[in-house]
This record gives structure tokens, C-alpha cells and sequence, in this order.
């Protein structure tokens, strides 16, 4: 990719001699894969490739030049990783979808001001470079960005033997993306009677993994790919469906009923709805969530019910089926629905604004009602 970095352990207790001749490959550091992997990642990037990128991969730093027309741009950036999510890709041999996952974690975070993704760098860290599996990581990356509509502008692979177990590898990813000044959407707008429009998820996305996969070890054992008629499908395929990617959901709203009706965005990732929306509302409003508005997926109430866990937890930890939520006017809630809908999402609205006070504690001010 645009940067290698390798690291590792030639000490004697590793088995070689001090006056033995050595090379990187003895050490565990294969510069060939390296190099292998870097040109089967080309054409990847390549298929992403935006207007505004100036050089390819391969060079020491990806450059990407501002979009045209924006009179103050302002750059934002996001970074996350997918968690223990991925030890089920260990576990099942599917590595295809968590790179996706990586892209969507951090889109959806950039795109809740308004932002337009520019463009996405990686970070693949493994104990000894597999470069099919690298390989199949970073086509689901170039997947993620091509749904996010920005570029794969670079990345580093890190093989660092003795840093991870066998077969396991780490991912890390950062999102930069840009918005005019003047159309920064940041909550600033809200006010008591606004609508909240739910935006449906395809699952866990990925949060909330620890206890999912302890749950599902505690009620299949080791037969994660058997059929639970209860889910439509084996736990392993319902644990590694991708997170959705609501960038390309956020330029149709925009554009539909304008900057100005969309007061707020929020992201449900860790914490819930909880632990999410009140980071968009000012001080002294919060927000009523009618949860009977939706059914839940599925794997919310599997999950519930195998723990068990409790209701609380659930909340808490899970999106419990909402992975992004608007907050606009409310006379145009229902030309919001209509353009999430015509983007092929799931959507609904699904509560208010409403004034509270300012003392009343964070998680408190998203007052989930009803089932």
C-alpha cells in the first residue's frame, strides 16, 4: 500500500544463533508477500479512484487535491476499527466483509455534519502476512468506499511477528472527508417539536460484539454455522453482515429537502440510542423514541432470549435495529422518509424533540418509549 512496516524477532530464544546468517524472511517478515499484496491492492484502488486524487498507491503518501466550488472548506475526520467482530471472521474464514464494516464505521461518523467522504486510509496488522486473506480485507474496503463514494487513497500493512496470535489481524481505518463551513450541520438548529427519522440497520453492525459472540457461544457451542430457523440463517452469517453505509442516504436527504431542514445526524454505534443521539441535541433538549415504531431484527430478540440479557443491556450495549437517525423540521419528516425510501433504506419517523433540563443526565436525555 502507500507504507509497509516490519518489525521482528530475531532473539536467540527464537532459535537462531549470533553467528548465523539471517535474512528478514528468518525473522517471520516475508518482503516479497509485501510487495505481492501492493500490486493485487492496485487495481483495487483503482476502481474507487475519485476526480480529485492526484497520485496512486504505491508511493510513500496518497495526495487528493480539494473538490471545486467550496468557498471555506473545512476538512473532517474519523477513525475506528471493528472490534471483536472480526473474531468471528477468524473463526469462520470470511474475511471479505469486515472491511467493509472498517469503511462504515468511520463514514458514518464523518457524514453526520454534512460531510462529503473524500477519501479512506487503512491500517492491516498481523503476526505473519496471509496476502490471499490481506487481500480479501482490502476488497471489502474498496467495497466500502465505493459505496461511500470516496477513495481508497492509501494504507499501511504492519507484520509484526510475535505481536498477534496465529491466523488474527488487527484493522484500524480513518476517513477524511470535507463540507463548506456555512453547511456544517452540527445540531446548533434543533428545537423542541422537531422529528426524529430512524434510519433502519442491517444488524449489530459492529457493536456490541463481546457479549453477542458469548451469547451465541453459550447456545450453539462451536456449531456457529448451523441454521437457527429463529434468524432465517446461521449465526456466523448473521454476526458478519456488514455495517450499512449511510453516506450516499445523507447526500439524497440534502439534496431532496436542503440543509437548512436537517438540523442534526447521529450515528448508533456504541452505547446505543442512548449513548448517541443526545451528543447531537443542545442543552436542554432531548428526544422521545417511540420504539414501537419499528420490529427489531431478529438477532435482537434471539440474542434476548438465549443470554438471556436483559432489556436494559440490550439498549445499552446494541442499535436494537436503528443505525442512523435524522433529525430535521417536521413538516419535512415525510419528504425524508420518501428520499431514504427512493435510496433503496429503511425508514420511519420515530419521535420528537422535546425540551428537558439541562441537569438531566446524558443517557437520560433520549427517552426510549413503548416495547
Amino acid at each position: 500500500m502507500a507504507g509497509r512496516a516490519f518489525e521482528a524477532d530475531i532473539s536467540p530464544r527464537n532459535g537462531y544463533e549470533p553467528d548465523m546468517p539471517l535474512t528478514y524472511k528468518d525473522a517471520g517478515v516475508d518482503i516479497d508477500a509485501g510487495d505481492e499484496l501492493v500490486e493485487r491492492i492496485k487495481p483495487l484502488a483503482q476502481r474507487v479512484r475519485i476526480p480529485e486524487v492526484l497520485d496512486g498507491i504505491g508511493g510513500f503518501a496518497g495526495l487528493c487535491s480539494l473538490p471545486s466550488g467550496l468557498k471555506d472548506p473545512v476538512l473532517v475526520s474519523g477513525t475506528d476499527g471493528v472490534g471483536t467482530k472480526l473474531e468471528v471472521a477468524f473463526k469462520t474464514g470470511v474475511h471479505d466483509t469486515v472491511g467493509i464494516d472498517l469503511v462504515a464505521m468511520c463514514v458514518n461518523d464523518v457524514v453526520t455534519c454534512g460531510a462529503r467522504p473524500l477519501f479512506f486510509l487503512d491500517y492491516f496488522a498481523t503476526s505473519k502476512l496471509d496476502v490471499a486473506v490481506a487481500e480479501a480485507v482490502i476488497r471489502g474496503i474498496t467495497e466500502g468506499c465505493a459505496q461511500s463514494g470516496c477513495a481508497l487513497l492509501g494504507g499501511e500493512t504492519a507484520e509484526l511477528p510475535g505481536m498477534y496470535a496465529p491466523d488474527t489481524y488487527d484493522l484500524a481505518g480513518f476517513a477524511v472527508g470535507v463540507v463548506d463551513r456555512a453547511d456544517i450541520i452540527d445540531g446548533s438548529r434543533c428545537r423542541e417539536g422537531d422529528a426524529v427519522v430512524a434510519v433502519a440497520s442491517t444488524g449489530l453492525h459492529s457493536n456490541g460484539y463481546s457479549l453477542a459472540r458469548k451469547v451465541v457461544g453459550r447456545a450453539c457451542g462451536d456449531e456457529w454455522s448451523t441454521r437457527i430457523e429463529a434468524l432465517g440463517a446461521s449465526a456466523a452469517e448473521v454476526l458478519l453482515r456488514p455495517t450499512r453505509i449511510y453516506a450516499r442516504a445523507v447526500q439524497r436527504v440534502i439534496e431532496s429537502v436542503g440543509r437548512v431542514a436537517v438540523h442534526a445526524m447521529s450515528h448508533i454505534t456504541g452505547g446505543g440510542i442512548p449513548g448517541n443521539l443526545p451528543r447531537v441535541l443542545p442543552e436542554g433538549l432531548g428526544a422521545e423514541i417511540d420504539l414501537a415504531s419499528w420490529t427489531r431484527p431478529a438477532i435482537f430478540r434471539w440474542l434476548a432470549e438465549q443470554g438471556p440479557v436483559a432489556e436494559s443491556e440490550l439498549r445499552r450495549t446494541f442499535n436494537i435495529g436503528v443505525g442512523f437517525f435524522f433529525v430535521v423540521d417536521a413538516p419535512a419528516a415525510a419528504d425524508v422518509v420518501r428520499a431514504l425510501e427512493a435510496c433503496g433504506e429503511q425508514a420511519w419517523v420515530a419521535g420528537s424533540v422535546v425540551a428537558m433540563p439541562v441537569s438531566t443526565p446524558f443517557e437520560d436525555r433520549a427517552r426510549l418509549l413503548g416495547a
